[in-house]
């Protein structure tokens, strides 16, 4: 087992165990501390998903950050079953964790939300298949952010910021008018 470290806002310095599973790669602290620069540090009021959660890291920042709502999408049941023991461990009411796939909920959902967290598994070609159904549910001033390894087209976003740590990129997007 290892820990992710939340790195700002109300819950700021808690640790949180993360499974050793394969395939997760929870956010580096580098990289969530650039992300949420961006995204001005205080989500009051904003309606986020992380739909790969995996670790919680990019939810759990959220939550520790004001986030109005945090709705987490985990597929592997160990990974969320240790999701819920640290929504648990935190106390928030804020956050909704699901057992389920991102794809179908973005398929079927209603909500549209101000920030959507996408870091699927590297080793797929889940950001081509998610990626039109989070613009989909994005409210038209939101940020869609991703996690990827290999080069990406971007056509039908504006990208707002990018960065590279390791092998890891990371972008802030919007939906082009």
């Amino acid at each position: 087992m290892g820990k992710i470290r939340i790195i700002g806002g109300i819950h700021r310095s808690r640790q949180l165990t993360v499974l050793d599973a394969n395939g997760l790669r929870p956010t580096l602290d580098r990289v969530k501390e650039t992300l949420f620069n961006w995204l001005g540090q205080d989500l009051t009021g904003l309606n986020c998903l992380d739909a790969f959660s995996g670790s919680g890291s990019l939810g759990f920042e959220a939550i520790s950050r004001n986030a109005k709502s945090v709705i987490m999408i985990e597929l592997e049941q160990r990974v969320y079953q240790q999701l819920v023991t640290n929504q648990k461990l935190l106390n928030v009411n804020n956050c909704q964790i699901i057992h389920g796939n991102a794809t179908e909920f973005l398929k079927t959902t209603n909500l549209v939300f101000d920030v959507i967290f996408l870091d699927p598994p590297y080793n797929s070609n889940l950001l081509t298949k998610i990626l039109p159904l989070a613009r989909n549910k994005l409210n038209s001033n939101g940020y869609i952010y991703a996690e990827y390894q290999h080069s990406y087209d971007f056509a039908d976003f504006t990208i707002v910021k990018h960065g590279k740590a390791g092998v890891v990129n990371y972008v802030l997007l919007q939906v082009k008018d």
